[in-house]
């Protein structure tokens, strides 16, 4: 078994070429599409999500591969003011874009790992299911949406609070 490391700013992103998983066992059609009909987060429903998640997860690094070499090949030395700040502004773009891609591939992985230990799916502060539908808009949602609408509404009032001290 073997594990390519790939660097992206500065973060350690491990592709798997084969994993582990219990889950390898487990097989789905390709069309299979997850039902409320069937038992919260059975194994076909695990292998839907973590095939969704890790397909997900490849395109993020290839598209912050073509990043990296999309930063590598501008070149900042305009002789031109206004192409430089051009150049600058396209680089920051580039730069939060990559960033965006490495904090969803820790989501994404985080979402892994709660498949392989059967915990995915259910809200990290209730418990309970996070519902298929919300998982299949959102795979790496880890919260329920009351539960996320009270963390807004609570962030939302500390705003308000600090704003007003």
């Amino acid at each position: 078994m073997s594990n390519t490391q790939k660097k992206l700013t500065g973060a350690n992103i491990i592709i798997n070429d084969d994993t582990t998983s219990w889950l390898n066992s487990v097989s789905i059609e390709e069309d299979y599409e997850p039902s409320d009909k069937e038992e919260f987060m059975c194994d076909a429903q695990l292998k839907f999500f973590q095939t969704k998640l890790l397909d997900w997860r490849k395109l993020l690094i290839i598209e912050s591969d073509h990043t990296l070499e999309s930063l590598k090949s501008t070149h900042m030395k305009e002789p031109d003011d206004a192409d430089r700040a051009t150049a600058e502004s396209d680089t920051n773009i580039e730069l939060r874009t990559r960033e965006r891609y490495l904090k969803l591939i820790t989501k994404i992985d985080k979402a892994l790992e709660q498949i392989e230990n059967k915990s995915y799916g259910y809200c990290i502060e209730t418990g309970e299911e996070i519902g298929i539908k919300r998982l299949e808009a959102r795979p790496i949602a880890s919260l329920t949406v009351a539960a996320q609408e009270a963390r807004e509404t609570k962030e939302k009032l500390m705003h308000e609070t600090d704003v007003e001290s």
